[in-house]
């Protein structure tokens, strides 16, 4: 395992290992509370382009897996950790850590202090950096973070997004048909709308109302993904036809932004996001709480949707008490900041596509 750099746009740097391919990469740098389920993350569209920071300890001990994945291909630019191995102890497995990244070209850095970093942007805040493995020579690399662009003002979802449409699901003997809008959508979302009876298209970021409506749905579903809503202005004039013609709407994340957005309330970018499988969040309808799985950087402007005539707030955050969730008033839509579908866990949420369903039904 040969030296590793870890560069921060402030000119702060850590020196570790090696891990994965020998080369450099670069985004924005984050980090995730999350403990299992890494293949997951690494494969989530809405990290697409960042480098990833895990607060687990170990990485690479229960192996690689088949089928463990929520696109078709690595997301991430970048992985550091503290604890690297490929000794693997999960029968299922079929490969180690680092065949994976080297088939997909990810560069890493390990052997480095992870909660001494994590700590470093919980109060300096969310920035881009660089890791490399196969230069240690710092000006090289801050003029190559130089070229880096903020993911303020980014528009990536387009990017993620599917080219052409496709279905999931059995048209013969599904109850429903859902329209879903792709801005960067996880498998396991589709894998939770096809077991509760449903027939799915999913439609290119930039598809209008008009075309989704020649499929006919009971409803739609408004996506996941990466980047910042306030420039996806294409995606708020379909969310807002949408509610215009009173269709039974659903959106997650991204999707949760977008439909704010829709409806007049702002959005910002977060100091530095929230990540990982342990976030309390409290159901203010119910008044109980759920362990959430989170991964966005961007969050919807609490106090003008507190005041809004259109929205009902219905989640919030117990951390920092920012939205969670809000629902549409006089309209059937509703959305999560938080992710339900989480695989492998928690599932405390998924109750919330038990409700949109039960919303189809009513229609």
């Amino acid at each position: 395992m040969q030296k590793a750099i870890l560069l921060l746009e402030d000119g702060t740097y850590f020196e570790g290992l090696a891990c994965g391919k020998i080369g450099t990469a670069t985004g924005e740098l984050c980090f995730t509370t999350t403990m299992t389920g890494y293949q997951e993350l690494f494969t989530d569209p809405s990290y697409h382009g960042q480098l990833l920071i895990l607060t687990n300890v170990h990485l690479g001990n229960y192996g690689i897996k088949e089928g463990e994945t929520e696109s078709g291909k690595m997301q991430i630019n970048g992985i550091i950790c503290r604890e690297f191995t490929n000794n693997y102890s999960r029968e299922q497995a079929t490969s180690n850590i680092q065949d994976y990244f080297e088939a997909n070209n990810l560069v890493g850095i390990t052997n480095i202090d992870t909660r001494a970093i994590v700590n470093y942007i919980r109060e300096k805040g969310t920035m881009n950096a660089v890791i490399s493995s196969e230069t240690n020579d710092i000006e090289v690399l801050k003029t190559k973070l130089k070229d880096v662009p903020s993911m303020d003002g980014l528009e990536l979802a387009s990017t993620v997004s599917t080219k052409t449409t496709y279905t999931v699901g059995d048209e013969r003997t599904a109850k429903y048909r859902i329209a879903a809008l792709d801005f960067g959508i996880k498998r396991n979302i589709l894998r939770n709308l096809e077991q509760r009876g449903a027939f799915i298209k999913v439609f290119p970021a930039r598809t209008s109302y008009s075309e989704m409506m020649e499929f006919n749905p009971d409803g739609f579903f408004i996506s996941n993904g990466p980047g910042d809503p306030a420039v996806m202005d294409y995606a708020v004039k379909t969310i807002q036809e949408i509610l215009e013609h009173d269709n039974p709407l659903f959106g997650i994340c991204l999707g949760n932004q977008i439909l704010a957005r829709a409806i007049g309330i702002p959005t910002y970018k977060l100091h530095h996001g929230h990540r990982g499988g342990n976030h309390p969040v409290k159901n203010l309808i119910t008044g109980k709480c759920e362990v959430t799985t989170q991964n966005h950087g961007f969050a919807v402007d609490a106090d003008i949707l507190k005041q809004s005539p259109l929205a009902e707030l219905t989640h919030i955050n117990l951390n920092d008490n920012t939205v969670e969730g809000f629902k549409v008033k006089g309209k059937k839509a509703f959305s999560v900041q938080y992710h339900p579908e989480s695989s492998p866990g928690p599932h405390d949420s998924r109750y919330l596509f038990d409700e949109f369903f039960a919303m189809l039904d009513k229609k």
